[in-house]
Parts: C-alpha cells; sequence; structure tokens
C-alpha cells in the first residue's frame, strides 16, 4: 500500500504544481517556460515504466482515479495557455517557428504518410487549438488543404494570425461551426479528432451519416496512465467503425483509425 500512496502523492503534486504555474504564468509571462517545462516532464511521467506499472496495480482505485481525472483537467488547460501563449509569441517574432516546424515535421510526416495523406487531400482537423501544430505541418509538409475546427473562439482568432505569420493562409481554414453545419465535412479524407477533444463519441456520432465510405478518421486518445493529459476511448466502436490501432509505448497519446463498416452501405 506505501507505492500506492506515493503514487497518488505524485500525482497530486504535478496538479498542484501546473495548476500554481498557470496562475504564475498570468501573473508572469516569464513563468510560461516554467509550465510548458512542467508539461513536458507530465509527458516524461506517462512514458516512465515504473508509473505504468503502478498505474496497472493501483490505476482503479477510487483515490488515483480522481486525481487521474483532475490532472488531466488541469493539464488540458495548461496546454491551452501554453498554446494561446505561443501563438502570441510567434505572432510578435518572440518565438522561433521555424524550430517548432521542424520539429513538427519530423513527429507528423511518417504519421500522416501511413494515413495516406497527399497533396490532394482534404483534412478536417477537429480540436485544433491555438497554435496548430499539425495542421500547419500537414500544409506546409504535404500541401493538404486543411480544416481546423476549435470551440474556443480566441484560439481560433491566435492560430489565424500565426497560420499568417506562417504564410499558410491560403491552404488553412479555421471554423468554430459544429461539423454538422459544414459541407467540407462531407468531402474530407481525413478527419482528425485531438486526443483533448473530450466527447468523442458525440462527434462520432455526427460524423456516422455525413462522411463518405472511405473517409479516414484519425482518431487520437489515452488510456492507462495516458489518460492524466488525453481523455480516453473506452467504448467498442467495433459495430460501426473498422478499426485500426496505431499505439507506440513512447508517445504521449494513442491513435486508432476509423472507416465506416460496409454492411452501412450496402
Amino acid at each position: 500500500m506505501k507505492n500506492k500512496y506515493e503514487f497518488l502523492l505524485s500525482l497530486k503534486m504535478l496538479q498542484y504544481e501546473i495548476n500554481e504555474l498557470m496562475v504564475y504564468s498570468k501573473e508572469c509571462s516569464e513563468c510560461f517556460e516554467l509550465l510548458r517545462n512542467k508539461l513536458d516532464y507530465l509527458c516524461e511521467f506517462m512514458n516512465c515504466q515504473d508509473n505504468a506499472k503502478q498505474w496497472e496495480l493501483w490505476g482503479k482505485h477510487s483515490e488515483i482515479k480522481e486525481y487521474c481525472e483532475k490532472l488531466r483537467e488541469t493539464s488540458v488547460k495548461a496546454l491551452c495557455d501554453v498554446e494561446k501563449y505561443q501563438s502570441i509569441c510567434a505572432c510578435n517574432n518572440k518565438l522561433d517557428t521555424s524550430d517548432y516546424m521542424k520539429l513538427l515535421s519530423n513527429s507528423v510526416k511518417y504519421e500522416f504518410e501511413t494515413f495516406c495523406v497527399d497533396s490532394k487531400s482534404k483534412v478536417v482537423f477537429i480540436g485544433s487549438g491555438a497554435f496548430p501544430i499539425s495542421a500547419m505541418a500537414i500544409a506546409k509538409e504535404i500541401g493538404a488543404e486543411v480544416l481546423c475546427l476549435d470551440i474556443d473562439l480566441e484560439a481560433i482568432e491566435l492560430a489565424r494570425d500565426v497560420t499568417k505569420v506562417l504564410g499558410l493562409e491560403s491552404t488553412v481554414r479555421f471554423s468554430s461551426k459544429t461539423v454538422d453545419e459544414l459541407s467540407f465535412v462531407n468531402e474530407a479524407t481525413h478527419i482528425i479528432i485531438a486526443s483533448l477533444v473530450e466527447d468523442k463519441y458525440k462527434i462520432l456520432d455526427d460524423l456516422k451519416n455525413k462522411v463518405a465510405p472511405n473517409t479516414k478518421i484519425i482518431l487520437r486518445y489515452g488510456n492507462g496512465l495516458k489518460e492524466i493529459f488525453n481523455y480516453p476511448l473506452e467504448k467498442d466502436l467495433s459495430k460501426e467503425w473498422n478499426q485500426t490501432k496505431i499505439s507506440k509505448s513512447e508517445s504521449i497519446y494513442d491513435t486508432i483509425v476509423l472507416e465506416r463498416t460496409l454492411y452501412e452501405y450496402s
């Protein structure tokens, strides 16, 4: 039981530290670097094998689950704040966006080659945020047309500004509308749902009768210990979707590719 409480304390401390750094960052912008570093540490914490073993032992206990959810809500808000700050810095020439794009190209290029995204693809990114790294990489490296959706109006405006700075405004567009309201969704070849999008099942229900049979839905999520920074995927989707799981132990999220089952069109 000692290990359980040691693990619980580590979750509590992470949640407390991230929350405090969010407060400090609003008072002093230089603290955003500390907040970003703490989020980087959170990612290392998720990928630590010893922590994964502790999760296997104690993850179903009520106290652990409670603080997992608290930590996730705090870390999601913190990431949103960091992205907004990065976007503002990029627009004010205080951030080397070229370094970010290089990092992005390395991490995203292989991923989207796997999903057969090319210059003729039409991509919808749901939950793109204020600094839409994946969307910008798709546009820059692959040349595909991208429509980014987010419910945060401030994030959309900031993302639109940073896209202009990078000269990608002709290929990356933004909207706060739902998938039901956008005809582009019917034409999409690929739809990406961010791991920080909470209501994944509602979105899948909305997409079910709109997407073409060959449209790939790339759903990012995090189960197990990765739930401290990602919303999980817990329901069985096999009755309505063909599924291909892409899990990497060292990734900060897991990915599943969904396509409509053929019998839906028979």
